[in-house]
């Protein structure tokens, strides 16, 4: 069994390993995800719409805070993380952590794995998709190290604190459709893993749809499919810190081809 005593409603849906994927999704270590099952505590509908009320704010921040440059754009960035975390320990309590699992150095292998797994499905399916429809560039990227030195490096820092947020973004999603699916609709925890996982890898391209100027096909045909890799790292691992360092490392890639880039030419 993988639950524990429910702190709130004693309600609880044994899960055996007969729910679980094989080894290849879920990792035998005997972690299972938080808050779906009452574990470590049980959030109510009205608090899960909250939290995910709360991502939807946080992007929000993101968004509409004008960001002249990289040094200010590291408040919204910021305000993206904080907003649905702090939403989180209000109504979990202590138990907000839960989402976040020390980091060990099978970890790190996963985070570069799980990046490079994006990497291959970003080159892949982006390139099938613009043999047949036109595709914007990230203008961020783009315009990576073409600010001088310091405003390079706010990039590294803001762009990593977004990356956690995009994380948060997605899992808190992740985690209250598993939780409706399962425990309030009553289907099995593998289709509850399923559908939250491609709802919100959806709604994680959906939220995408400005940075490549509402390109639907874009957003969430090639960011929702390549989101599919960063979601499994967290569904292995149970650990934001895992799909986060993913992530980073992922678009630290892209980010870096892009300042040598800039500084080629300026160079040239």
């Amino acid at each position: 069994m993988t639950t524990e005593p429910n702190t709130t409603s004693g309600q609880i849906r044994p899960v055996t390993e007969k729910d679980r994927f094989g080894r290849l999704i879920e990792r035998r270590d005997g972690a299972d995800f938080p808050f779906y099952n009452a574990v470590p505590v049980e959030l109510s509908v009205g608090r899960w719409i909250l939290v995910w009320a709360s991502a939807a704010v946080g992007i929000l921040a993101l968004m509409f805070i004008p960001q002249p440059n990289n040094f200010v754009a590291i408040l919204p960035r910021a305000l993206f993380v904080a907003i649905p975390l702090a939403v989180l320990a209000l109504v979990a309590g202590r138990h907000w952590t839960a989402i976040f699992r020390r980091v060990r150095v099978v970890d790190v292998g996963n985070m570069f794995f799980f990046a490079a797994l994006n990497i291959a499905l970003t080159f892949v399916i982006g390139g099938l998709v613009s043999l047949v429809f036109p595709v914007a560039p990230n203008t961020t990227i783009e315009g990576a190290g073409t600010g001088g030195v310091a405003d390079t490096i706010a990039l590294y820092i803001g762009s990593g604190i977004q990356l956690v947020g995009e994380e948060v973004f997605v899992v808190l999603p992740f985690l209250a459709l598993m939780y409706f699916l399962f425990a309030k609709a009553g289907v099995s925890r593998k289709t509850a893993i399923i559908l939250s996982w491609i709802i919100s890898s959806v709604w994680f391209g959906a939220a995408h749809l400005p940075t490549y100027d509402w390109n639907w096909v874009q957003a969430i045909v090639i960011i929702g499919s390549a989101r599919i890799a960063l979601t499994l790292a967290f569904i292995r691992t149970k650990n934001v810190w895992v799909s986060a360092g993913a992530h980073i490392i992922n678009d630290w890639v892209f980010i870096t081809s892009a300042v040598i880039g800039a500084a080629a030419t300026a160079a040239g």
